[in-house]
């Protein structure tokens, strides 16, 4: 098959599948998700500006947080970032663990609670769910979503664990959509192939 063939045969297959998500409401789910799932985010990120400007801006206080904390207290820091939405990028952490003198142990810890951090923001969502204002918001104007998450719920969480996009926030959304957490054990899984791909690399440069 020549070169232009493939290519031809290549746009084909990515215009079908455009067509199948569009007609099947894959793009609106998404958008709508995101959309919805904002107000916690935004309240979450003027918490952060306000120590950002008033107590101390957030990458003096990681740099602090990484000189002063023994090896566990930075991966519990990192724990805790990865709960709440995921704000500080995981490659400040990765970058961090290659100058430890055990970067492929302090790798794979980081990686681990990221992961555990995604679970745990996944059983907030879960939780949310328990609060009446909350639950009604969902059941009645997140019907559609509550219907969606459960055929493509699994791309979202992907694309939060391979991206670089908050896992925390894909992991909180499929919480409170009740997505199949067996399902998002499995999923969630990508997190640690993404901090093998990020690990690789800048492993390279720090």
């Amino acid at each position: 098959m020549s070169d232009t063939a493939k290519r031809h045969k290549s746009k084909f297959k990515f215009n079908r599948a455009h067509r199948y998500y569009k007609l099947t409401g894959f793009y609106s789910f998404v958008v709508e998700s995101i959309k919805k799932s904002m107000p916690p985010v935004l309240v979450v990120v003027g918490i952060l500006a306000a120590i950002h400007f008033w107590v101390m801006d957030i990458p003096s206080m990681l740099e602090l947080a990484v000189e002063k904390l023994p090896d566990y207290g930075v991966s519990a820091f990192f724990y805790v970032s990865e709960t709440i939405l995921g704000l500080i990028p995981p490659e400040l952490f990765i970058a961090w663990a290659g100058k430890t003198a055990t970067p492929i142990l302090n790798l794979s810890l980081i990686a681990l609670f990221s992961y555990l951090g995604g679970m745990t923001a996944y059983f907030l969502g879960r939780r949310a769910l328990k609060i009446p204002s909350i639950h009604y918001y969902l059941e009645v104007r997140m019907a559609k979503q509550l219907v969606m998450a459960r055929k493509w719920g699994g791309i979202l969480i992907a694309v939060g664990a391979l991206l670089p996009l908050p896992f925390s926030i894909s992991s909180l959304v499929a919480g409170m959509l009740k997505y199949d957490f067996k399902w998002w054990l499995i999923i969630g899984l990508l997190r640690f192939v993404r901090f093998a791909i990020y690990g690789a690399a800048i492993f390279q440069v720090v």
